[in-house]
């Protein structure tokens, strides 16, 4: 029979299995293969750390170490590869002691010099859509002996821990990855739970235990392949077939609701679901003609209806959302509904007649056909046919696969695109600081100095990360009147499994990563 899963009772269920003395899973030395096939519809866009800040951080986290990482039910910064802390009072000198003995999957020897190489390239590279502006307050690293490095802080940023636990500060071998460019040889080298033997791109990773790790995670599975659905329909009838073991990323919300139903071809199939912190949204270029003009944003922002697009294309598997903070995030506000209340088409054309804008407004909006989801595609249908409904828009909507569509933003070719957000860490910082200034993550400027110097700046001297609500709930309204972001939708995550697979539950850290070793098959009771 299908089992619908929540957190609380797999956890429940944990508990009891413990409590009655029984063995339920297999661990780190079960006899015998314990390998696990995952499907997602998230397929890596480089295999170099230096360049990625998207979905390629889920094989990362799994064979690359960093001096700090999530564990699952931690919402703070804990040790990884190092123990680190703050040695100031005013969050600007950050030291990690490195643990002895660490080396990488080739018998590289992981020490300072590794750890200060693995950074100080990814701002030297500077990659486009990369990860070096989380590292903006960094001013230098500085090691002393094999094991100790002190990042220096350009200003108080009380967020760094967050950002060193993140997969884009991955460590590698000095050896392998040139200072000033991306690897290129097709390979992968790290010390992390897994060695990635083989790739094939478009197809699967293959992944084994790494011998010499030394790390916080302990891996309850001897292997792991990842395999890549370009849709996710070929995904979950790969599930049915037992052709894999679980899937992640990708579902759309008609397949999470007849996972949930009782059918034959559910049998044996569980779903377990949690909160998520994923976000979608659209992203406005102000340089393109077509909607360089605020108030042809503001007008979209009046038409769009949330609830409807939300139950006729997620059907209950995501919620609305009013600003770029999501639910269950500290700041987190409705700043979109207070100002625009509920859809309103008379309003939105009074907005253009005030700016002396004739309609329809051309408007072309693309999206990623290979990268949220099959679902994404339904989406802008809807969202198209909103806009048009109110006779004041005519939409065109283009898809591109993520790779070509990346290209094309990057290079600002888009007036108006869909993005998705999966946290980089759980603070409100990681969900306006990304999308701001002149060098985002993004590809299109969005300067606002209120936010970049002042707002941004005082609450990072903030350790106490519940007590900067009100920085970012002004950090909020600026993006509404501007409009250069419109937030859609926040996520539920859910992870479809065969009934003998456990460790759902876990598998999830709280940048919504999957950490593949947390999978195990069930032995007996």
């Amino acid at each position: 029979m299908f089992n619908r899963t929540s957190l609380q009772a797999a956890a429940a269920l944990a508990s009891i299995s413990l409590l009655a003395g029984c063995s339920l899973f297999s661990g780190d030395d079960a006899d015998g293969e314990n390998k696990i096939v995952v499907g997602t519809t998230s397929e890596p866009s480089t295999l170099d750390p230096a360049a990625a800040w998207d979905g390629s951080w889920e094989l990362y986290r799994n064979v690359f170490q960093t001096l700090l990482s999530f564990p699952t039910g931690s919402a703070t910064p804990q040790p990884d590869a190092a123990e680190c802390k703050f040695t100031d009072t005013v969050s600007k000198v950050y030291e990690c002691r490195l643990k002895e003995g660490l080396a990488f999957s080739d018998g590289g020897k992981l020490d300072a010099r590794a750890v200060k190489h693995s950074i100080d390239r990814i701002r030297t590279i500077n990659a486009k859509g990369g990860p070096a502006p989380l590292l903006g307050s960094l001013d230098k690293i500085v090691t002393s002996g094999d094991r100790t490095v002190t990042f220096q802080l350009k200003e108080s940023d009380a967020t760094f821990p967050y950002i060193l636990a993140t997969p884009a500060m991955s460590i590698v071998p000095p050896e392998r990855y040139p200072a000033d460019a991306l690897r290129e040889d097709g390979k992968l080298t790290g010390s992390g739970p897994y060695v990635l033997n083989t790739f094939e791109e478009g197809n699967k990773a293959e992944l084994t235990k790494n011998p010499t790790y030394k790390g916080f995670a302990n891996r309850k599975n001897d292997a792991v392949t990842i395999r890549y659905f370009k849709e996710s329909e070929a995904m979950v009838g790969a599930l049915r077939k037992k052709e894999i073991d679980a899937t992640y990323r990708g579902l759309t919300a008609e397949e999470v609701v007849q996972l949930q139903e009782k059918k034959p071809e559910n049998e044996g199939l569980q779903l377990v679901e949690s909160t998520g912190a994923d976000i979608r949204y659209l992203v406005f270029n102000a340089k393109d003609p077509s909607v360089s003009k605020i108030a042809v944003r503001r007008a979209i922002a009046q038409v769009v209806d949330r609830d409807t697009l939300v139950a006729k294309v997620y059907q209950g598997t995501a919620e609305p959302l009013y600003s770029m903070v999501p639910k269950g995030i500290a700041g987190h506000t409705t700043a979109f509904f207070d100002r625009y209340g509920d859809p309103d088409v008379e309003k939105a054309g009074k907005i253009l007649d005030e700016a002396g804008i004739d309609g329809p407004v051309a408007l072309t909006l693309w999206y990623t056909t290979d990268r949220y989801g099959s679902s994404t595609e339904a989406e802008f249908a809807e969202l198209k046919r909103q806009l048009e409904a109110s006779k004041l828009f005519k939409v065109t909507v283009k898809g591109k696969p993520w790779k070509d569509f990346q290209s094309g933003y990057q290079k600002g070719e888009y007036p108006a695109f869909g993005r998705g957000w999966f946290p980089d860490f759980p603070d409100p910082d990681n969900f306006i600081a990304p999308f701001v200034g002149k060098e985002n993550v993004l590809s299109t400027p969005y300067v606002r100095p209120e936010i970049t110097d002042q707002l941004l700046p005082k609450s990072r001297k903030v350790s106490d990360r519940g007590a900067v609500t009100e920085e970012f709930e002004r950090a909020q309204e600026i993006l509404v009147d501007d409009v250069r972001l419109l937030p859609l939708w926040q996520g539920k995550l859910y992870i479809a499994a065969s009934e003998e697979i456990a460790g759902g539950e876990r598998a999830l850290d709280p940048q919504t990563v999957m950490q593949m070793w947390e999978l195990q098959r069930k032995t007996s009771w």
